[in-house]
């Protein structure tokens, strides 16, 4: 699995109405643009435009149900974000221990120099 960052799929996990539309989708097993404004403090025709973006990246696949098109979380590319995110926090936390390291070498010799 590549944990190349993908620009597309980071801005449309960016917006914490889309982050909240995964939650819920993921907690019931789906749902329609409906059944999520239902849940959500925003208009159905904002949840619609949401799930394209998420759709357009393939974090959601969409079934025809009736007059309605259901939403369901694709879990390869989520499982693919969740790597992404894994491989930007293990190279932030490296570049942190170097800075922490550097710290403490220079208060290491301010105090050397002190005595």
């Amino acid at each position: 699995m590549s944990t190349t960052i993908d620009d597309d799929l980071w801005s449309a996990v960016g917006d914490p109405t889309r982050r909240r539309m995964l939650d819920l989708l993921l907690a019931d097993g789906g749902g329609t643009a409906t059944t999520l404004s239902e849940q959500l403090p925003v208009t159905r025709q904002a949840v619609a435009k949401h799930l394209g973006v998420l759709d357009r990246v393939g974090l959601v696949h969409v079934t025809p149900a009736g007059r309605e098109r259901r939403y369901e979380v694709d879990e390869t590319q989520l499982a693919r974000a969740v790597a992404q995110l894994s491989a930007v926090g293990a190279t932030w936390d490296a570049r942190l221990q170097r800075i922490k390291r550097i710290a403490e070498r220079i208060q290491r010799e301010k105090e050397a120099d002190r005595s």
